[in-house]
């Protein structure tokens, strides 16, 4: 099984809160709100989408490139572990 069907419920969610937030942006546009509040909007926006981006690649490296069938050794863990931290540290 697929690792986005593992986590299906959890990402479904993170999805929706997106889509309300993008709601949120297009509100404060209809409205003429400041551009410092769709700002924040985005910005939230950003955020999550970029978490969400995260997440996915972190379950992608875990079960496609590092083959949990197999036993990884310790530099394929060590080496993901690492591919893991740096994306989740520049989508921050």
């Amino acid at each position: 099984m697929a690792h986005t069907q593992k986590s299906k419920e959890k990402l479904l969610q993170r999805t929706r809160r997106i889509r309300g937030q993008i709601n949120a942006v297009e509100a404060a546009l209809t409205k003429g709100d400041d551009c410092s509040i769709v700002l924040h909007n985005l910005s939230a926006c950003r955020g999550a989408i970029n978490s969400l981006m995260a997440e996915v690649l972190e379950g992608h490296v875990r079960e496609h490139v590092i083959d949990p069938r197999k036993k990884p050794t310790n530099d394929q863990i060590q080496a993901a572990e690492e591919v893991i931290n740096i994306v989740k540290s520049y989508l921050k």
